[in-house]
């Protein structure tokens, strides 16, 4: 059973690491394909302690949490329910863009406990800042809900260090959700030393660098074409034949643990955390095999001289997204979400 950690001062207990199911039903290959493998996934990491499992509206949209409620049917209760809103603006038309009015949380949180067949969710973010909304009247609506008691607690997704202590003022924030790994580590700068301060935990999205950091992933042609890899600068011929040179080193430090370069890039993680386990990695997968293999991470201890290996790694070729700013700023029909 997977060691156990609390998310905040007063958010939910879950694993040391989650589950993350957006590729189960969108963005990448094979997304919306063996659902009954992507079921039995989700109800074995629940078995194995990793009770964090992650979804959004957006994934699908829709189709991700509808998924997860059903997988979690029967075993609602031992599993904690993190889901998001933000990217779908149901004042205008249930279109995609960014919207953190008080009236948009509330039509979003309904949607998502039908979907997940749920009476509340355990962990709530705002899926990524609205910049014409301000987080106080946003985070105003989350703590209302808080008390209605259709959240437990709320979290914020890719905020900068500004937004998440102005949030944390309002109300404190249970967890952040934002992209970090071996090959993203933009928050360690200013967003990670905030979190400590304030006492919240980070929740690292694509910790295995979407598929990267596994080792299994040489070209941009193993992509099915609706794979929104292709857009990724970092997944650019070019830029993923240079940044192979960081897998190579992982495949290394892996090879002298006998272990599995994604085993070695979450115990990584893991260990940034420390005795502390405020860094809860949320690797995805489809397969029961993937989840096992990933949540043995939590026993691969690295030396100290492999942490600092591993942390010398030259920074990637290529910025995380076509566009740094990765906010949804238009408004666009909703079935076109990417």
């Amino acid at each position: 059973m997977l060691q156990q950690t609390r998310l905040g001062a007063g958010g939910p207990e879950v694993g040391i690491i989650g589950l993350g199911c957006m590729g189960m039903s969108a963005f990448y290959t094979g997304a919306g394909q063996g659902e009954d493998e992507s079921i039995r996934t989700v109800r074995r990491a629940v078995e194995l302690g990793a009770t964090l499992i992650d979804t959004a509206e957006l994934y699908g949209p829709y189709t991700n949490e509808e998924l997860v409620g059903r997988a979690l049917h029967g075993i609602r209760d031992q599993a904690v329910i993190a889901t998001k809103f933000g990217t779908i603006s149901y004042l205008d038309g249930d279109r995609q863009g960014n919207d953190g009015r008080p009236e948009n949380v509330r039509l979003a949180v309904e949607g998502s406990l039908t979907r997940l067949g749920t009476d509340r969710i355990d962990l709530y973010y705002q899926h990524r800042p609205d910049p014409s909304t301000p987080i106080e009247d946003t985070v105003g609506a989350l703590a209302e809900l808080i008390q209605e008691g259709k959240i437990l607690a709320y979290g914020l997704s890719e905020a900068d260090a500004s937004t998440i202590r102005r949030a944390h003022a309002v109300h404190p924030v249970a967890a952040v959700e934002t992209e970090y790994s071996l090959w993203s580590r933009d928050v360690e700068d200013e967003v990670l030393p905030t979190l400590r301060e304030l006492g919240i935990p980070l929740v690292p999205y694509s910790p295995l660098g979407r598929g990267f950091l596994t080792g299994q992933i040489h070209s941009s042609d193993q992509f099915d074409a609706g794979d929104t890899r292709r857009n990724h600068p970092r997944f650019a011929d070019t830029a993923l034949t240079a940044n192979l040179r960081i897998v190579e080193r992982i495949e290394a430090i892996a090879t002298e643990l006998d272990a599995t370069p994604a085993q070695v890039a979450i115990a990584w993680l893991l260990a940034k955390g420390g005795d502390r386990h405020d860094i809860v990695p949320i690797p995805g997968t489809r397969r029961v095999t993937r989840l096992e293999e990933n949540l043995a991470a939590a026993s691969v201890r690295l030396t100290g001289d492999q942490l600092r290996s591993l942390d010398a790694l030259p920074r990637p070729v290529g910025d995380r997204y076509s566009d740094m700013r990765h906010l949804v700023t238009r408004a666009e029909p909703v079935q076109d979400a990417r």
